[in-house]
């Protein structure tokens, strides 16, 4: 794999500089010198193929800019519930421009098509990366239901606030096994 590409200047660059190039602004110079410090005489041919292979061809492919390529990445990691790499790429959403809420509904699509559990864990691990991003929903004026309600926005009341059931004569509301989960 010593095919050549030319980069900005014109001149050649090998995959293996190209991906490097990439990886460095991607996930930053911090965990690429980790990542080669830690590096050994067993593992140096996959972390040479994953440079030139997924760095050097994918990542520097120009059919979709890096923002879609995160966004991409990060669906595919959740989806097989990849937790390790998934952290890894969205602490690099800083570097690639996918903003959280992008990643919000990249997650959403894989709680549809791979299904919920899978997205429920990433979306845990997206607010815990996101933290000092993320913005409650009592901050955006939208409150969490009552047991059996719906989400109410600022000022809203809900109809059954003064009901011990959600429909009259029927059972009192529980906050047992039925509640919905947090995250």
């Amino acid at each position: 794999m010593s095919e050549r590409s030319p980069n900005t200047d014109g001149a050649a660059e090998s995959r293996f500089d190209a991906g490097t190039r990439v990886r460095r602004a991607v996930l930053g110079d911090a965990h690429v010198d980790r990542a080669q410090a830690a590096q050994t005489a067993f593992d140096a041919p996959f972390q040479r193929f994953i440079t030139e292979t997924a760095w050097g061809t994918l990542w520097a492919g120009d059919a979709l800019d890096r923002r879609t390529r995160s966004l991409v990445t990060i669906a595919v990691l959740a989806a097989l519930g990849r937790h390790e790499e998934l952290a890894l790429h969205l602490r690099a959403t800083r570097n690639t421009g996918a903003t959280p809420e992008e990643v919000r509904e990249a997650l959403m699509h894989v709680a549809v098509y791979a299904g919920v559990p899978a997205a429920n864990s990433a979306v845990a691990l997206a607010k815990r990366i996101f933290a000092p991003e993320a913005v409650t929903p009592a901050q955006a004026g939208v409150h969490p239901p009552e047991a059996g309600g719906t989400a109410r926005h600022e000022g809203e009341v809900d109809p059954r606030a003064n009901s011990p059931s959600p429909t009259p004569g029927g059972p009192p509301l529980s906050r047992g096994d039925d509640s919905p989960p947090t995250e």
